[in-house]
């Protein structure tokens, strides 16, 4: 069997090797190593060919006996080949994945002016094709160049924002390349290369002011596939781009429930869990584990506030993974920000249980409050951040639904 991998600095958040299983029956692996382990990797040769990652597609030219006209033009490397006299042929699909991407948002660069955060391989094809789709004007934004972001605010009058960089990849899923995207009030799309998670912080900024946000999963699926078409040495038509990308989107994104105490989060959760092969989280259950008290505990003896802190906390650590089936607090809604976090990676789904089903054992806020007060203020909020509402009155026909919804997502 050939063997062909991806080679990086850190990989932990590839989606490469699921991609890469669909397009064909060949081995492959992740090869995460150090810039000064390259030498020994390289002279070991235990491959066929690769994929390149960050940050190694400039310093991999140099294990090349020959570029492509492709990668000799855009001076980065994504894809090696091994040839049979053992010498390594470089190329580059990062073309082909971006211009498959960006005529996909349908923007015009002709239109008004282009930033491009970064200034590393990624970012050497993106200019490339902005400057075969004769782009009005483009700005690389770079932290020691003369166009950074100190001085960013001077392009407020971009129409187009690109993010080639690694700021806010998961697991750092909570920062941004801009702090604060409404000074570019003329911006219409921003498209960042991140795929995990899989609606970084900055896409849901612009998605917030209204703008249109792309992620670059679309991209990585189809140099992927310019890839694999070296990798095999035949063609694979484009259409599989589309499919490939549903599929990968639906099985690495959360599916996160929301719910009135009592409602079946964690029963529902369970049996959703195991009947999809995926890892099952509570939220509650995690805080009991760090906190060393369960969450009726803490809100006893420390009161809500210092419960919801707890909630976040283990909110931001559970969203960052992907895959999982995960249950929420009942009053996870009512702090804004988790919204944010659960977001990133999840499709949201509220279990809407008829107010008189639901218990109040163990559970002081319903106690406390009553569960009609509590449903005054948070039914609200829950119809808000779902994507889908379910009854959750029997759970026989909560599954049915559920499974319904989720095969629907998938297109």
């Amino acid at each position: 069997m050939q063997r062909f991998g991806l080679l990086g600095e850190t990989l932990r958040h590839s989606f490469s090797p699921m991609i890469h299983a669909e397009f064909g029956k060949y081995e492959y692996k992740l090869y995460e190593k150090k810039p000064e382990e390259l030498d020994v990797f390289f002279k070991q040769g235990d491959f066929d060919g690769l994929n390149i990652t960050i940050p190694y597609k400039k310093s991999v030219i140099k294990y090349c006996k020959s570029l492509s006209v492709t990668a000799q033009a855009i001076g980065s490397v994504n894809t090696i080949i091994r040839h049979k006299d053992g010498t390594l042929h470089g190329d580059n699909t990062d073309l082909f994945g971006f211009t498959y991407l960006l005529e996909r948002t349908g923007v015009q660069v002709a239109d008004g002016k282009t930033i491009i955060l970064g200034s590393g391989g990624s970012s050497l094809a993106v200019q490339t094709v902005l400057k075969n789709k004769n782009a009005r004007e483009v700005v690389v934004i770079s932290r020691s160049g003369a166009e950074n972001y100190e001085n960013i605010n001077k392009h407020n009058d971009a129409i187009l924002i690109i993010n080639t960089t690694p700021v806010g990849m998961y697991p750092n899923n909570y920062a941004s390349p801009i702090e604060d995207l409404r000074i570019f009030n003329k911006c219409c799309t921003v498209i960042d290369l991140i795929y995990n998670p899989l609606r970084t912080e900055l896409m849901q900024q612009a998605k917030t002011l209204g703008i249109q946000s792309v992620n670059g999963l679309r991209m990585l699926v189809a140099q992927a596939k310019g890839s694999a078409e070296h990798f095999l040495g035949s063609g694979i038509p484009d259409t599989t781009i589309e499919n490939i990308t549903t599929k990968i989107e639906q099985s690495t994104q959360n599916i996160v429930l929301i719910g009135m105490p009592g409602c079946g989060k964690t029963t529902i959760g369970k049996a959703l869990a195991k009947e999809m092969n995926r890892k099952f989280t509570d939220t509650d259950d995690t805080i009991n584990e760090k906190a060393g008290k369960t969450p009726a505990e803490i809100i006893s003896e420390n009161g809500e506030g210092a419960f919801r802190e707890l909630e976040t906390d283990a909110l931001r650590t559970i969203c960052k993974e992907n895959g999982l089936v995960i249950a929420t607090g009942g009053g996870v809604v009512t702090r804004s920000l988790n919204q944010n976090v659960i977001k990133k990676n999840g499709i949201v789904i509220f279990l809407d249980r008829d107010l008189n089903k639901l218990q109040t054992k163990g559970r002081p806020l319903s106690k406390k409050e009553g569960i009609e007060t509590l449903a005054a203020q948070r039914l609200p909020l829950y119809n808000k951040w779902c994507d889908y509402t379910v009854k959750s009155n029997e759970i026989s026909q909560t599954m049915k639904d559920l499974k319904a919804i989720i095969n629907r997502s998938k297109g």
